[in-house]
């Protein structure tokens, strides 16, 4: 190794200069370091701050709670309603009161499908469910009970078979398709 002078070095016949970074460069670097080592101790190690994946989910939460709240027939206002047991409870009723005769009154199917089983004719899903309810299938005997039961009182009729759903109670022949 030769060196002509302090700045400059020769490596196998490559002359290579030896600057240092510059300070404004360096200052960056560091500065970033100190804040991400005070950044994770204050939001992953301490109470300080609230940890940002939590605050997330509760944010994601909140919004589908007031998203479920303006449109009360989606799928996940339909959902939630299944953990409400006054929405259940209202349900149960409607269905031993105009469902129960065609259904059975644990839904096991007498004339109607059996709704506890994994077999569905017009889907699974909440929304399906409650279109039946509201618009029913005339052609092949299901009533429309929308407009006699109103709107409320088909969504918690459609939450208690949502609840029904996968209880598998012996009664009528799977019909339809199979859905998980």
């Amino acid at each position: 190794m030769s060196s002509d002078n302090n700045n400059l070095r020769k490596y196998d016949d490559i002359l290579e200069e030896d600057n240092h970074l510059p300070n404004w460069w360096l200052a960056i670097l560091f500065g970033s370091i100190v804040f991400a080592f005070g950044y994770w101790i204050a939001f992953h190690t301490t109470d300080t701050f609230p940890n940002p994946p939590v605050v997330y989910r509760a944010d994601v939460d909140a919004l589908k709670k007031a998203r479920a709240a303006a449109n009360p027939t989606s799928e996940e206002a339909l959902t939630a309603l299944v953990a409400s047991p006054e929405a259940l409870s209202e349900g149960q009723k409607v269905f031993s009161t105009t469902c129960a005769s065609c259904h059975g009154q644990n839904a096991e199917g007498l004339v109607g499908p059996n709704l506890t089983d994994k077999f569905w004719i017009h889907g699974a899903a909440g929304k399906d469910i409650l279109k039946s309810v509201n618009d029913g299938y005339p052609d092949k005997g299901m009533p429309a009970w929308g407009v006699v039961i109103g709107d409320a009182k088909a969504r918690n009729v459609t939450a208690f078979v949502l609840s029904l759903k996968g209880k598998n109670l012996k009664g009528k022949d799977p019909q339809g398709d199979p859905v998980e």
